[in-house]
Formats: structure tokens, sequence, C-alpha cells
């Protein structure tokens, strides 16, 4: 059983958490589609938090005799879940960016092509 002034201290955590969340995505520092997987692990955690015995009947499932050790392997288990989740982003976003410098370089050499005929035609006209 968690002591009632560690769950009251978890609780705050949680609500400041959220808060934290919710000012990131006000000041617009995080996009809306990548808050909700933080939101999520927030809820997860505030459940876990406020239904101790939800976290005990998930450890029994997995086998995992201490509290502690389930806890932390559930924290792990949310980490790689929202590493894996920032890397994909990250790695979608650099594909992005390389499509994005090869249109530029295109598109330069395009506009060098058009001012070199130019001035050759300025050159010839005159």
């Amino acid at each position: 059983m968690i002591p009632s002034t560690l769950r009251v201290t978890l609780i705050i955590a949680v609500i400041c958490y959220f808060v934290i969340i919710l000012y990131f995505l006000k000041q617009r520092a995080l996009n809306l589609k990548y808050t909700l997987l933080w939101l999520l692990s927030g809820v997860v955690l505030g459940i876990l938090v406020i239904y101790p015995e939800l976290l005990r009947y998930i450890i029994s499932i997995l086998g995992i005799e201490d509290n502690m050790n389930g806890l932390f392997i559930i924290c792990i288990a949310f980490m790689l879940m929202i590493m894996m989740a920032l890397t994909s982003i990250a790695s979608r976003q650099n594909a992005k960016i390389r499509q994005l410098v090869q249109e530029i370089a295109i598109l330069d050499k395009r506009i060098r092509e058009v001012e070199t005929e130019k001035e050759k035609g300025k050159i010839n006209g005159n």
C-alpha cells in the first residue's frame, strides 16, 4: 500500500506534469499530435497513482514479485515507447528535410540557368 503522503505528493506531481504539458501546447512548443503521447503516459501514470491495486494486478500478471521492480519495468517500457515514437518522428522529419533541400537545390540551379540565359540575351542583344 502506498502511504497517503506519498500518494498526495504523486498526485500533485501528476497535476504539475499535466500543467507543464498544457503550457507547452499553449505556447506551441509541442504539436498536438505529439502531445497526445505525453498526455497518454500522464493518464496512465495518474491511474496507477490513484489505483495502486491496478499496478499490483498488472505486476502479478507479468509474474514480477516486487512492486518496485514492476513499477520500474513499466516506466522503462513507457520511456521506450516514447523514444521509439520520437525516433520515428525524427526519421520522418529527416526525410522531409532531405527532400526539401534537394528541391531547393533544383530550383536554385534553374534560377541560375535562367539568369545566365538573360545575361547572354542582354550581351547578344546589345
